[in-house]
């Protein structure tokens, strides 16, 4: 059992393009992806038109519920541009998500958490707005009673992997199309993966538990950094133009 996860492409077509063609390079056609597939001031409905007919495993992140619970004049400015773009059998497909989705018998997909898309789970925010990895505590307080192996998150962007005592492997894939953001819940912070490399992760079940490789997909991102330009988020062109949203000092 041999499979592709992505998590928060959020409009990025060229990096989705990225991933899929190293997928593809390495003879992987199944993946599980993880939300937020389409928000961001980038390339909604290209994305969308590349993703959709493959038909991948996908659940609904919270932008995603965004664009078809929200009212479009109250919706964030990623989320207005990417409804803009979006036609309605994309939208229809967005409504039709689960919340989570079980694999198998023992692996679980999620995107915040297995009771929230809006939760981070292997990171936190203290009150000064550092990040932080989340303490083992507080990831086996998230994790659901049922005997899962292998639990899929996405949600803070950063790839990372967990194994709980006794318990699942937690993987978080990274995100294929938004290295870095900010947020103000639960008070303003920034989460920054450093590079500006598409992530991804394969995983693969073995006699000895779950084999999962992180995959950094490097790609040319100026066309992406152009539009986030275009469309007046400088924030976003940073970010994708290297990983960070402020000069590493």
């Amino acid at each position: 059992m041999t499979f592709a996860v992505l998590a928060d492409i959020h409009g990025n077509s060229d990096a989705l393009a990225a991933v899929l063609a190293d997928m593809a390079t390495i003879g992987v056609e199944e993946a599980v992806v993880l939300g937020d597939h389409f928000s961001g001031p980038l390339e909604a409905a290209r994305s969308a038109d590349m993703l959709i007919p493959r038909g991948f495993t996908c659940i609904r992140g919270n932008h995603d519920r965004y664009l078809v619970m929200q009212d479009p004049a109250k919706m964030g400015p990623s989320d207005r541009v990417a409804y803009a773009q979006l036609r309605p059998a994309h939208l229809d497909w967005l409504r039709d998500l689960p919340e989570t989705a079980e694999i198998s018998a023992d692996v679980l997909a999620c995107h915040g958490t297995p009771q929230s898309d809006s939760r981070y789970w292997l990171e936190a925010v203290g009150s000064d707005g550092t990040p932080r990895a989340a303490t083992l505590e507080e990831i086996a307080a998230e994790a659901p009673a049922q005997a899962y192996s292998l639990i899929l998150c996405g949600h803070t962007h950063i790839p990372r992997q967990v194994q709980l005592p006794d318990g699942p492997v937690i993987l978080n894939p990274g995100s294929v199309g938004c290295p870095a953001y900010d947020d103000i819940h639960p008070v303003y912070h920034q989460m920054q993966t450093g590079t500006p490399q598409a992530s991804y992760a394969l995983v693969e079940k073995t006699n000895s538990g779950w084999l999962c490789n992180l995959r950094l997909v490097p790609y040319d991102s100026a066309r992406m950094v152009s539009l986030a330009r275009n469309h007046g988020r400088l924030d976003w062109a940073q970010a994708l133009a290297t990983g960070w949203l402020q000069r590493a000092e």
